[in-house]
């Protein structure tokens, strides 16, 4: 079916000059929003026509930070009680990615991608570890993005924690799938060059990425000053700030992301602003970390694009942009502030994010776009239009079920169904074995 129309419901275009659109039909071809028109401008056009029946048509949700390595940690209830964040790191995270296998890899972003067509998120900027099973990880990672049917950016978390070995085994997983994604163009796949954190990279091991990344001319992923140690470790043995070190060795760029950025002053949200990188905000994850909340409304007051991810918390993103809003509330201890800036963080950022590395439209319902598109089984109460509609985004579209999921025109969901050619009971059984192994390993 590489052609038909969507018709008979109500369109959020998450484009800024024309968001709501009555009365009008999609015309998806060869993967994209060929036209925009009323459905009598098709009556002489000769293929399917789909009803959606007074639904809502919007654009596939885009996941900007996440980590599908942790999805078979869910219940785990082994890790040690810790104190700080660096605790957690040591007690779970770091525990958990040494012992991953490339099975493992696999099945955890299956398991994960297949959660988000579920949840309307179609796209996933992505942050992988596996130091023990690095080679490889990011085709094991890549063979269950196409599998779902899903599109999604990966990258690999280089890190020194593990010794010299294990880093730069971290470094050429990044180099060769950057080179892969170059030599052999896929709609669904990107890639980015990842790092852990200035933390856990010494001066060595930057320098080594900084030659990969001029050579590459690629962007960055790295998590910068989630938690308060970062920024102290780093200022202790460096003398430098987060940014500011990381920009000494041109790992800033157009096409980077910051992840979480909670403790970032003033100065380094500016020269992340003037280098037109993305900060990427994960409010649950820093609440249940308890790093702190993230100052989104003075990061946009400095000009910075701040999206938003979930850190693998969930996949679901208009929960998080629920949460995000309130604890923006609580940040700037005023009811009334950072409704506009959390809103834009996955209804005009993240797209704008994507559209760095899948191009124009990405992230939208407008002609030309990717045909990415979800079905919201939601019949407003009140007014929807152009004034309202992010407010029903956050306060009824977030409650709604999600009844369809198409990415690149292919329908990958309807009325609740997968229509994949897998067998979800059977990859969750396996994966419970998984589970089950990796966690006697932990």
């Amino acid at each position: 079916m590489n052609r038909y129309i969507l018709h008979g419901g109500l369109i959020l275009s998450f484009d800024a000059a024309n968001p709501v659109l009555t009365d009008m039909a999609i015309l998806v071809e060869d993967g994209k929003v060929r036209q925009l028109a009323s459905l009598d401008a098709f009556s002489s056009m000769e293929c399917e026509r789909i009803d959606v029946d007074g639904k809502i048509l919007m654009p596939g949700l885009i996941n900007a930070h996440h980590h599908f390595y942790s999805t078979l940690v869910t219940g785990l209830g082994k890790a040690a009680p810790s104190k700080d964040f660096n605790e957690v790191l040591n007690n779970l995270w770091w525990r958990l990615d040494k012992k991953l296998l490339a099975e493992d890899n696999y099945i955890s972003a299956l398991i994960s991608a297949l959660t988000a067509v579920r949840k309307g998120t179609t796209t996933i900027i992505d942050h992988h570890a596996s130091p023990f099973s690095a080679k490889g990880s990011l085709h094991q990672v890549a063979t269950a993005v196409k599998e779902a049917g899903i599109r999604a950016s990966l990258c690999y978390e280089i890190s020194d924690r593990d010794g010299e070995a294990i880093c730069q085994e971290g470094i050429e997983e990044n180099t060769e799938w950057i080179i892969t994604c170059n030599a052999n163009p896929d709609e669904q796949l990107k890639g980015l060059f990842g790092m852990h954190a200035a933390f856990t990279l010494g001066d060595k091991s930057l320098g080594k990425i900084a030659e990969q990344v001029q050579s590459l001319n690629c962007g960055t992923h790295i998590h910068a000053a989630e938690a308060e140690s970062d920024q102290r470790y780093n200022i202790e043995h460096y003398g430098k700030r987060v940014v500011e070190r990381l920009n000494d060795f041109g790992l800033i760029n157009a096409n980077s992301i910051l992840a979480h950025g909670v403790h970032l002053n003033p100065k380094e949200m500016m020269l992340v602003a003037e280098k037109g990188a993305a900060i990427v905000t994960n409010p649950q994850s820093n609440l249940n970390n308890a790093v702190g909340i993230a100052d989104v409304c003075k990061m946009v007051e400095l000009g910075v694009t701040v999206g938003l991810g979930t850190d693998a918390m969930i996949v679901n993103m208009l929960e998080e942009l629920r949460v995000g809003l309130w604890a923006q509330h609580l940040k700037q201890n005023d009811p009334s502030k950072g409704f506009m800036e959390i809103a834009n963080t996955l209804l005009k950022n993240n797209p704008a994010i994507a559209q760095k590395y899948w191009g124009a439209g990405h992230g939208t319902i407008a002609e030309g776009s990717p045909a990415d598109i979800i079905v919201v089984d939601y019949d407003p109460h009140t007014p929807l239009d152009a004034n309202t509609w992010m407010g029903h985004v956050i306060f009824g579209l977030s409650q709604a079920r999600v009844d369809a999921t198409i990415c690149a025109g292919k329908v990958l969901m309807w009325d609740g169904e997968l229509l994949l050619d897998i067998d979800e009971q059977a990859i969750k059984a396996r994966s419970r074995e998984l589970a089950a192994a990796l966690w006697d390993r932990f």
